[in-house]
């Protein structure tokens, strides 16, 4: 299939295609749930627009663990039916929607308890494994197994002997999330979405009660214009209760934010060979491979403060470090922290004060005529959401639609992606390319490499590394820009590359480069190219500033220090 171009000019031509005709679907909010409603609702004939206020996955959809999973500890809670869904999900995902994306990853659970505890923790293992393989898209992950303290000790060395008394071992799955986000968008403009970011709704267009359209701000050019659409579905996840409000009408539901953070280690810090799930007093401890570095999380706290920017305090990140720290034989200090980011989960707002006992189900809602919600869920289980929405929206299109097809429809990049991989020793020695380069960008952009490599083959200099962010190319900056619809130098530092959390200085010795690349795809002149980089630096800065503060409301005050390169 063909792969959809999301560059500077494709986004003008998008708007104005919504501007000028009525379409069957539009959706508001870029994350991955709005991202894979664009892709259902255009895989079922429908027209379709996507709009996005910042840039693709901005919010929780790049801040989450980056795991494609179960959810282990939904089973002990007896929540059956999400665990099943869930699994179903993760092995659609790694046999055939996304396997350039979507990879099998280790976990360790060790144990603490004789006897009883192996017997309680391994029998909700092995029934994992076995919902697993029961939804016929779990037989690509190897089973679960046992292990000695000794063999555990052999696995990862890096524990402590005290730590436990043997240990469990199981699979899940791992993405780059945002990068999956932004896969998903181009993916539904192959098949004829509308897709734009940087164009925020500031309002719904009424006809009595139904709504039949929105009002949009082009952040980028200026100047506001109407979407009509027969039915609008709102997936703006956190924002949910915000985007509500604009069309006058109290939800029929509330979504509260859950703040989550993450800190990310050099990989040489934790000498492990798997990954590690840890029981804290109120959840649970991730410690995630992910690639030359470590992530290591999440809180779960409430959050009522910036919903754009949350902010990691001290605390956030003493708490991590403490509870890790309690079954490593090393410790880790401050000074192993490359990076930190924070996420804010939306939850379905429950009776319970503590967030970690609110649902992740998700619930859609047909509050007003003309507008859909949805709301809640996980990211696992995104593609089930979308469907859901969608199968919503269509009762109010009074034509019979074609059923949802997205179980079947691999997104751009995934086809031809294992063929690719069993050639990747001879793209080396075609490209000149080392084989680790090529297998990391094959894993990135699947059978679309060709796309990236080309623009080397036209500037040999793009196949350089980017200076201070060695692990990427140059090359990856300027596609960045010209097809995947990053706008300023904080979508590719931060989502179209992890730069900013994979590196010590948090990306600002790259950040002249890049923008400097970027500049000559999106037509920047040296004063915005200065602008992007000071602007880069202050976020940054901020960023560091908000760590050192005590508490929430300290830190959140730090952070928003730092002024936004576009003003929303």
């Amino acid at each position: 299939m063909r792969t959809a171009t999301l560059g500077p000019g494709e986004r003008g031509e998008a708007l104005a295609r919504m501007a000028e005709r009525e379409l069957d679907i539009l959706v508001v909010g870029a994350g991955v749930v709005g991202a894979g409603t664009a892709l259902d609702a255009a895989t079922r004939g429908l027209t379709t627009g996507l709009v996005e206020a910042r840039d693709w996955a901005a919010g929780t959809s790049s801040r989450s663990s980056k795991l494609i999973h179960g959810g282990l500890r939904y089973l002990e809670m007896l929540d059956f039916a999400l665990v099943r869904e869930a699994l179903k999900e993760r092995g659609l995902l790694l046999e055939r929607l996304a396997p350039h994306l979507v990879k099998p990853v280790p976990f360790l659970y060790p144990l603490q308890h004789r006897g009883w505890e192996r017997f309680y923790a391994g029998s909700g293992v092995a029934l994992y494994d076995a919902m697993s393989v029961s939804s016929g898209h779990g037989r690509g992950l190897p089973t679960h197994r046992h292990l000695t303290r000794k063999r555990a000790l052999q696995v990862a060395p890096a524990l402590k002997k005290d730590a436990l008394v043997g240990a469990l071992q199981y699979y899940d799955a791992q993405m780059d999330d945002a990068r999956y986000v932004t896969t998903l968008v181009r993916t539904a403009a192959a098949y004829g979405a509308d897709v734009a970011n940087r164009a925020r709704v500031v309002g719904f267009l009424r006809e009595g009660e139904r709504v039949v359209g929105a009002r949009v701000k082009d952040l980028e050019q200026g100047g506001e214009f109407e979407v009509r659409a027969r039915q609008i579905v709102n997936a703006t996840g956190v924002w949910t209760d915000d985007t509500q409000q604009l069309i006058a009408e109290r939800g029929q539901f509330h979504v509260r934010a859950s703040k989550g953070i993450h800190l990310v280690v050099p990989k040489d810090r934790i000498h492990s060979t798997t990954g590690l799930i840890l029981r804290t007093e109120k959840s649970v401890l991730f410690v995630i491979p992910w690639g030359r570095h470590w992530i290591i999380g999440t809180t779960d706290t409430d959050w009522d403060l910036d919903k754009a920017h949350p902010a990691a305090s001290s605390a956030d990140i003493d708490y991590l470090l403490e509870h890790v720290n309690e079954v490593l034989a090393v410790p880790l200090t401050r000074d192993d922290v490359q990076g930190v980011y924070a996420g804010l989960r939306p939850l379905l707002a429950g009776e319970s004060d503590a967030t970690s006992k609110l649902s992740r189900e998700h619930t859609v809602a047909h509050p007003v005529p003309g507008l859909v919600v949805v709301a809640g869920g996980k990211y696992t289980t995104y593609r089930v959401m979308a469907k859901d929405a969608v199968d919503e929206a269509v009762h109010g299109l009074a034509q019979r639609v074609a059923d949802c097809v997205t179980e079947d429809v691999p997104l751009v990049g995934a086809e031809g992606y294992r063929a690719l991989w069993n050639g990747r020793a001879q793209m080396a020695q075609r490209t000149g390319l080392h084989v680790a380069r090529v297998e990391h960008l094959l894993n990135r952009y699947g059978s679309m490499v060709d796309e990236v490599l080309n623009l080397v083959t036209a500037d040999p200099k793009l196949g350089e590394p980017l200076g201070g962010a060695e692990d990427y190319l140059r090359a990856e900056v300027v596609y960045a820009a010209s097809h995947e619809g990053a706008r300023h130098l904080d979508d590719v530092l931060t989502r179209r590359t992890r730069i900013s959390i994979e590196t010590f200085d948090r990306g600002t010795r790259s950040a002249r480069e890049a923008a400097e690349l970027m500049a000559g795809v999106l037509g920047w002149d040296r004063a915005q190219t200065d602008k992007e980089v000071e602007h880069y630096e202050k976020r940054v800065e901020a960023e560091r500033e908000s760590q050192r503060q005590p508490d929430d409301q300290t830190a959140d005050a730090a952070r928003l220090g730092a002024p936004e390169v576009q003003p929303l």
